[in-house]
């Protein structure tokens, strides 16, 4: 049970190889109408220009570098170092929408029981994709759906409860964290709105499955209390 205080959140950010887009998703998380106490970016054994875009951040960030090990051993080192009451997460070719915090936050202030807090997520494909995206079908309708670790804001207290990451999985580790947080009894809220914005990307896995027809975007629902709530 965190004190009466403001609401501290630790804002932790995955890279590897995303200098491309980083910029954008860090100014993302600048723009949270709540701000984020402190924002982790985990560099995931980078080569290109990933540790310079870091560095003109410097004095709003907190910059650690690992040898390549994937999503969920970053994202566990940043949960290490997390001191926030409530932990969110962004990957770098991700955007947030500049409510997001603000109304996961409120969520779980409101609801004291509710363990953490999900949003759904719309997926934005990069131009040059625009011929690759309409021959699968214009294949963009995650607004609809919950999404995933980029989606979640959570009670520190959940991962004492539920562990960390799966740091042997290279992929779906975010799948099988949420399907433990099931099984541990964590109560999960939806805001229903697409407060995130999943790039598309020559490089993504989304698209790598997208060609594969094996998209995992949705996600368990039994203990989910839908929040149909609308902008404004």
């Amino acid at each position: 049970m965190r004190g009466s205080g403001p609401a501290t959140i630790t804002c932790i950010v995955s890279v590897h190889h995303g200098a491309r887009f980083l910029a954008e998703a860090l100014d993302s998380v600048f723009a949270q109408t709540l701000q984020p106490t402190e924002i982790i970016l985990i560099d995931d054994g980078s080569t290109d220009d990933t540790a310079m875009v870091a560095a003109e951040h410097a004095s709003c960030i907190s910059y650690i570098r690992q040898v390549n090990a994937a999503p969920a051993a970053a994202r566990n080192i940043g949960l290490a170092l997390a001191t926030g009451d409530f932990i969110s997460f962004l990957d770098a070719d991700d955007v947030w929408a500049p409510d997001k915090l603000e109304r996961q936050v409120r969520v779980l202030e409101t609801n004291p029981a509710t363990g953490m807090c999900i949003t759904h997520l719309q997926d934005a494909w990069v131009e040059e994709l625009g011929e690759e995206r309409a021959r699968l079908g214009n294949a963009d309708l995650a607004s609809l759906v919950p999404g995933l670790v980029q989606c979640l804001v959570a009670r520190r207290g959940v991962f004492e409860l539920v562990g960390r990451f799966d740091a042997t999985k290279r992929l779906a580790a975010d799948d099988d964290w949420l399907s433990r947080a099931e099984r541990a009894g964590v109560i999960r809220e939806t805001v229903s709105l697409p407060l995130v914005r999943r790039r598309i990307h020559v490089h993504s896995v989304t698209y790598q499955m997208y060609r594969r027809g094996k998209d995992r975007r949705v996600i368990p629902m039994d203990r989910t209390r839908r929040l149909n709530l609308t902008r404004g």
